[in-house]
């Protein structure tokens, strides 16, 4: 299994980046897909995540600012983030797994990837 993510940068606040997750080696699509941040000295926190059955879920400090999609023919996952914020700051990790943490914005049993680093200047 592999999680490859992409689209990380330095960005102003107020402005927007996308990040995308690609799976492989998985012989069924992951029941969940999801991303979550991790800034220094901070602990980890679910951001979203994205069902197989199309439900999502969301931590309240992204809500109405971040978007997480999938596109199935390219086997891609996707974190639209708009009106970024200093306080998002961090590295994100994409995760994919069999398992949902029931009402969290995490998925469980989850593979992630090395992430990549969202950085918000203001």
């Amino acid at each position: 299994v592999q999680v490859v993510e992409s689209g990380g940068g330095l960005v102003q606040a107020g402005g927007s980046l996308r990040l995308s997750c690609t799976a492989s080696g998985y012989t069924y699509r992951p029941f969940c897909m999801g991303w979550f941040r991790q800034a220094p000295g901070k602990e980890r926190e679910g951001v979203a995540a994205l069902l197989r059955d199309g439900s999502s879920s969301y931590a309240d400090s992204v809500k109405g600012r971040f978007t997480i999609s999938q596109d199935n023919a390219k086997n891609t996952l996707y974190l639209q983030m708009n009106s970024l914020k200093s306080e998002d700051t961090a590295m994100y990790y994409c995760a994919a797994g069999p398992g949902w943490l029931t009402g969290t914005p995490e998925c469980g049993s989850a593979h992630w990837g090395q992430g990549t680093q969202v950085t918000v200047s203001s």
